[in-house]
């Protein structure tokens, strides 16, 4: 009966971590919206800026949401794009919801 109570007032376990992690991917989804606008060379230039902040002391749970934002967002635009991957045409149609920057997040 305590058990229950006291899941009841503060949650379960997983409800307690995904809370946690909620701001982190808000802040995921942010970057992704603000980097559409940004063309394919601008998108591909986020990896020399990160590697350039990490140089000048920013840590990667600094970069993690914009990191993470970039990937979701050149995801976006893989949709549908066709390439020959061992012989076979392959189309890319994978898009990260929520649910795996979220799983992102906890591996990181």
């Amino acid at each position: 009966m305590i058990t229950k109570l006291i899941t009841k007032v503060f949650g379960t376990k997983a409800e307690r971590d995904l809370k946690r992690v909620r701001p982190a991917v808000e802040q995921i989804n942010s970057h992704f919206e603000s980097y559409r606008s940004l063309s394919d060379e601008e998108l591909a230039g986020k990896t020399e800026e990160f590697r350039r902040r990490l140089e000048e002391g920013e840590t990667v749970d600094d970069l993690l949401p914009e990191a993470f934002g970039a990937v979701k967002e050149a995801s976006r635009r893989l949709l549908g794009r066709k390439w020959m991957v061992c012989g076979l045409e392959t189309t890319w149609n994978m898009f990260p919801y929520d649910g795996q920057p979220t799983g992102a997040v906890f591996l990181h």
